[in-house]
């Protein structure tokens, strides 16, 4: 499934892919999604080097990870254009398809003739001594006056995922200031927990910690989400994506009428983010659930009113910007019992929560009487927002 959204300044893609029916091994599935990604993004004028970013769902990481990103290498060899490595985040979340070993999203940007362009790889030392840390990089893009920066798979050293949490949020920093950039700048983060239950409430005690002690406000949309890292070594990992640009930020915190803010149950994001860039106007959805005006879970054992209090949610959040699922170009429902895949697509099709590249996967939620989470990016064009007004 491919959206493509066309701007001013580039042509950017969003894809989703799932094995076909024939290969049966992660190795043989990853080559024909990777053949599969470079084949749709040759169709639409770019190639592998187009990839900013992408994100890897592994039924079984410690089996797969190193046969997918053998496919994934081989691929990219046999064509030589990527001049960098895009942003990843490996987690182990299986596909709900049962037959699937992996699933692949992708982010790519097509910059126009026109438009000044540039993709730069930020590395910083790093003292954990994995090897997975050691490979840890964030991927700065400039298009035109905007630099972008995305970084995936970022961990921190420590005892406890509180002392982890601090740590890996200083190393998101650090690759940051490298870039030119402050947290401040951040707009979307992602982070993976090995042990949900366990360590989730340490981890939102020390990212109140960090925030608090730089003065984030206002603090990214984000997803936290029960996810083994592809290190062995850590218990949580960090996904950030941040905008700069030599204009004053135009963003906007997303609420609704049906959602309370997270921070006054002790969780610190927004319910989402609405951010004007050079290319378009971006609407972050944050991981989402079936959460009432008071913050509390709602329809607590009852899958099919869970499903529907959450998709209320998202399109409330986007009917506040103008927006709808029509406008969704990128999607992650996460489930906590697999056996409810074949009543959560029903629940997708009858809400119309269809159309656009969309993963879903198993995963524990944040709270253990959520059933199911969705996070979602819409799009909208530039100029949107003053049509609104008008």
């Amino acid at each position: 499934m491919l959206r493509r959204v066309a701007g001013p300044a580039a042509t950017e893609l969003y894809l989703h892919c799932q094995p076909g029916a024939d290969p049966t091994g992660a190795r043989e599935q990853a080559d024909a999604i990777y053949r599969a990604i470079l084949q749709a993004l040759v169709a639409e004028g770019g190639n592998s080097g187009s990839v900013v970013s992408e994100t890897v769902f592994l039924r079984d990481l410690p089996a797969s990870l190193e046969p997918v990103r053998a496919a994934r290498r081989d691929v990219v060899a046999a064509h030589r254009e990527a001049t960098h490595d895009p942003a990843v985040i490996e987690v182990e979340q299986a596909p709900l398809e049962e037959r699937a070993c992996l699933e692949v999203m992708v982010h790519a940007v097509l910059p126009h003739a026109s438009t000044a362009a540039r993709f730069e790889s930020i590395t910083t030392p790093f003292t954990c001594g994995c090897a997975e840390c050691a490979r840890a990089h964030g991927l700065l893009f400039y298009l035109g006056d905007e630099s972008r920066f995305q970084a995936g798979g970022l961990c921190g050293a420590g005892r406890n995922a509180y002392e982890q949490t601090l740590d890996m949020f200083g190393h998101a920093e650090e690759l940051l200031q490298r870039a030119g950039m402050g947290f401040s700048d951040v707009v979307r983060t992602w982070i993976h927990l090995r042990h949900m239950e366990r360590d989730y409430p340490e981890f939102n005690r020390a990212r109140r910690e960090f925030f608090t002690a730089r003065g984030i406000r206002p603090v990214p949309a984000s997803t936290g989400i029960q996810g083994a890292p592809a290190s062995a070594a850590h218990d949580l990992c960090l996904g950030v994506y941040a905008v700069k640009s030599g204009r004053p930020p135009e963003r906007t915190v997303m609420s609704s009428p049906t959602l309370n803010e997270a921070a006054e149950y002790g969780a610190d994001f927004a319910r989402g983010m609405k951010v004007v860039e050079t290319n378009k106007l971006a609407l972050h959805v944050s991981g989402t659930a079936s959460i009432d005006e008071q913050g509390r879970t709602v329809h607590v054992g009852d899958f099919d009113a869970q499903a529907d209090r959450m998709l209320e949610n998202i399109a409330a959040l986007l009917a506040r910007q103008g927006a709808n699922f029509g406008n969704i170009v990128s999607a992650i429902t996460y489930l906590a019992n697999p056996a409810d895949a074949a009543r959560l697509r029903q629940k997708l099709r009858e809400a119309g929560f269809e159309g656009f590249p969309h993963a879903l996967v198993a995963a524990t939620i944040c709270r253990p009487d959520l059933l199911c989470e969705t996070e979602a990016l819409a799009v909208l064009p530039i100029g949107h927002e003053d049509a609104l007004r008008r």
